[in-house]
């Protein structure tokens, strides 16, 4: 992510260690036989998320005793691993400058834990406002911060190939910044 890009509307990573390694350190870092495969590394500003799935289970299970399996086995990995995790978490912390979150996928059951709620500031005019007020008066959210996190989500999934393009031409951009003059 190279030295970052300030501007408007851009990432303000300047002070922040490069986690471009990161996928390979925790690759490398997590003792063998917690995940079938390498970990899903998800980066940002904040936050580190790493996420591995978990062997299969054993045994016939119908969809609702699945699910349930699927959780515990997700809850018991949690517990089994959690001071190596706390330990795995301070090292990349102190690395990457960022919190290090976890997860577990098992089968069809993929959870969170740990995971920061982060404030984000917004202005918001007053058409963007009754967008969020119809939200929370039909029940859809609770607050309009709700809502505006109900919002994103709903563009989160259906914008994913064009925000994955972006976030490209983001990094692209950054290395370029990178290879320039300095400037300071």
């Amino acid at each position: 992510m190279g030295r970052g890009w300030r501007g408007r509307g851009g990432w303000q990573q300047a002070d922040l260690p490069s986690a471009d390694d990161a996928a390979a350190w925790f690759a490398g870092r997590l003792p063998d036989g917690w995940f079938t495969g390498a970990p899903e590394v998800i980066i940002d500003r904040e936050e580190i998320t790493v996420v591995g799935t978990l062997p299969a289970l054993e045994g016939e299970f119908d969809d609702a005793s699945r699910a349930a399996a699927e959780s515990g086995r997700i809850a018991r990995w949690r517990e089994d691993t959690r001071e190596e995790r706390i330990e795995i978490a301070r090292q990349a912390e102190h690395r990457y400058g960022r919190k290090v979150a976890w997860g577990a996928v098992q089968g069809s059951t993929r959870e969170l834990f740990t995971h920061l709620a982060v404030p984000v500031m917004t202005r918001l005019r007053q058409p963007e406002r009754q967008v969020l007020d119809t939200l929370v008066a039909a029940g859809v959210a609770r607050s309009r911060a709700d809502a505006l996190a109900w919002a994103v989500r709903l563009v989160g999934e259906h914008a994913d190939t064009w925000l994955d393009e972006l976030r490209d031409a983001m990094s692209k951009v950054d290395d370029l910044r990178s290879q320039g003059p300095d400037l300071a």
